[in-house]
């Protein structure tokens, strides 16, 4: 498979991981995943099994309600592995208020018996687009 097309392909497969929690089916994002998994945000670090991720993604108290990617990258370091960055205008619900904000998340894939899984996910609070200072 040529590089833009394994590119191609973990941007679908993120989109499709989010796309997931947003139509209420954690059992898709959690069948996307390594048998352990790590995670790392503004909650702590952790690494968790698939079912683990599907009870907590399954939380009625917490459900992401939409997204849009954008600056959508994908290094390829070897043929297994493939490490994306992106910024992510998430919507989501949390104890009953709907919060919107920008942030900038991460996601290694590792190639398992010809099916990428995700092996580690990273989300940070940024500025909302437009209000970056700095340069990259």
């Amino acid at each position: 498979m040529k590089t833009s097309a394994r590119k191609a392909e973990i941007e679908r497969l993120e989109r499709a991981f989010w796309q997931s929690l947003v139509d209420d089916k954690p059992q898709v994002a959690s069948a996307m995943l390594t048998d352990t998994a790590l995670m790392a945000s503004s909650h702590g670090a952790m690494s968790f099994d698939p079912p683990t991720y599907e009870k907590m993604a399954s939380n009625p108290k917490h459900r992401v309600l939409d997204f849009s990617f954008s600056d959508f990258e994908v290094l390829l370091p070897r043929d297994d592995v493939a490490i994306a960055t992106y910024r992510a205008r998430q919507k989501y619900q949390r104890d009953g208020e709907v919060i919107e904000e920008d942030v900038v998340d991460s996601s290694t894939w590792v190639l398992l018996d010809g099916e990428w899984k995700c092996a580690a996910h990273t989300e940070s609070h940024a500025e909302p687009a437009g209000q970056r200072t700095g340069t990259h």
